[in-house]
């Protein structure tokens, strides 16, 4: 009965159909509210949002192409992503033309000075960026972004008084780890060392476990002689990155200066595995074959940094010394001319290659690098000792004296600033022997011998029996070969030649 009378009823109208419905259903759909519609300025910005945070740029680009051209290139939104594309593309020249456009569109937007500001920074332009970001400042004053771009501008103009009070007011708004960073190199350049050291303290403090940080607060310390301290740091920086290859670069330098090579080198394997084509790393290689006297390898190991780091003065230094360590002056001669090329400012250079010049028996060339060596050192003594040993070596006892005494005013120097201050053995004995040959030895500064020296003779003895002829090669050699090992201590405040990693 029930499919008979289904199939008897013929189909009902739609106006039967919708007297059927329920009334109250009916009304409500005649009541339900059309969805709004948006601004034709604004009605893509969903879209071109969507776009752009998926980097599909070029879609995202032909939306805001379309969408430009119906409002007639008054869309903010659309022109602000399109400099953010051009932006990241490397058109900064068109990026700044578009924010700019941005910022007339509406004038009141700190964001959009603050991109115009950013685009003037990446062009160089620091002083037209400052403006910006004052401008900007005044429309938002507690903008971390704002003040901790300011004192980046005043970082590259060196205006470094402004630039360490615009870190300190963004480390006020926000504490951040680049703005640390930043006020730690502002104190580095401005020569305030123990006030970068808090500074980097602080930020470990503020970020335990930020490598980076851990890291340059090592290095820091590495080269303020707190070794202690350094290793602590570059320990903690290894605990959280076993791979951080700085810090591996700066733990296995520390090694290497203090003489223990195979675990220097054990380090260095680590961090080659990670950064093989690094310069500095190939450097401290060499210096550790040279340190265990494999000179081949060495020289192997700084031409291969030399290939990565062609203008590198470090790696031509150290090819340079380890030439004058095998007695190859013509070699040596052509890789210290190279660094001082680089580096016209450093004494111990000309030294190294008045030695070279003086084995290559280029008497006048000698005397003039000697002369500058002598003119632009003003703290290492064997700079002098080795002039003097030379003037001996060619009569001229007058001049000699004077610079003998001018090298026991740099140790007198050296003694007063650091009275924990060692002098190499080496060195000690040949200036003992000179102080005998120029019939000085009761004046000498050096009465206290060093760890090594019990079995050299003392000034008193070196005065009846002075050994052999200062003039000899040998003797040059004994001077040059104290310059590598003196340096050492001397020049580890401000980072030694051959480690060029720090």
């Amino acid at each position: 009965m029930a499919t008979a009378s289904a199939v008897d009823h013929p189909k009902m109208a739609d106006e039967e159909v919708s007297a059927a419905l329920p009334v109250s259903t009916e009304a409500k759909k005649r009541r339900a509210p059309k969805a709004p519609e948006l601004p034709i300025v604004e009605r893509r910005n969903w879209l071109i949002h969507q776009h752009y945070i998926r980097k599909d740029y070029d879609t995202c680009k032909a939306i805001i192409k379309e969408q430009l051209q119906e409002t007639n290139g008054t869309c903010e939104y659309g022109i602000y992503v399109q400099a953010l594309i051009m932006r990241l593309e490397g058109k900064i020249q068109q990026s700044l033309e578009l924010f700019q456009s941005c910022a007339i569109l509406n004038p009141s937007s700190a964001d959009n000075l603050k991109q115009v500001a950013r685009s003037l920074f990446l062009l160089g332009k620091h002083k037209a960026a400052i403006e910006f970001y004052h401008e900007a400042a005044r429309l938002n004053e507690k903008d971390w972004e704002i003040s901790h771009n300011l004192g980046l501008c005043y970082f590259f103009i060196k205006d470094l008084k402004h630039a360490e009070e615009q870190l300190n007011i963004a480390l006020r708004i926000n504490k951040h780890d680049k703005t640390f960073m930043m006020l730690g190199k502002v104190h580095l350049l401005a020569g305030e060392t123990d006030k970068a050291a808090e500074v980097l303290r602080m930020a470990v403090e503020f970020s335990p476990e930020n490598t980076e940080l851990l890291t340059t607060l090592g290095l820091l310390f590495l080269q303020l002689g707190k070794y202690q301290k350094a290793f602590e740091h570059l320990g903690n920086a290894l605990t959280f990155d076993p791979n951080n290859y700085k810090a591996i670069l700066a733990a296995g330098s520390m090694m290497q200066t203090h003489g223990d090579f195979d675990v220097a080198m054990s380090k260095y394997r680590v961090a080659a595995c990670a950064v093989p084509e690094s310069p500095p790393l190939w450097n401290n290689i060499g210096m550790c074959f040279f340190g265990k006297k494999k000179y081949v390898a060495a020289i192997s190991c700084l031409k291969r940094a030399h290939y990565m780091s062609p203008f590198d003065w470090k790696v031509l230094y150290n090819l340079g010394l380890v030439h004058l360590t095998m007695q190859q002056f013509a070699s040596a001669f052509h890789f210290l001319s190279a660094a001082i090329n680089l580096n016209p400012r450093m004494g111990e250079l000309y030294m190294l290659l008045a030695v070279a010049l003086t084995n290559l028996e280029d008497v006048e060339n000698a005397t003039r690098a000697y002369e500058q060596a002598a003119t632009i050192d003003e703290s290492n003594p064997l700079v002098n000792l080795n002039f003097a040993i030379f003037l001996y070596n060619h009569g001229d006892k007058k001049a000699t004296l004077d610079q003998y005494q001018e090298m026991e005013r740099k140790v007198n120097l050296l003694r007063d600033s650091n009275s924990t201050f060692e002098f190499d053995p080496e060195l000690m004995d040949m200036a003992q022997k000179m102080g005998a040959a120029l019939q000085v030895t009761e004046g000498l500064v050096w009465t206290k011998p060093g760890k090594d020296s019990k079995s050299k003779p003392n000034s008193g003895a070196a005065s009846n029996a002075p050994g052999p002829p200062l003039g000899t090669n040998q003797a040059l050699g004994q001077a040059m070969s104290s310059a590598a090992s003196y340096s050492k201590n001397l020049q580890q405040p401000s980072g030694r030649n051959d480690r060029c990693g720090l």
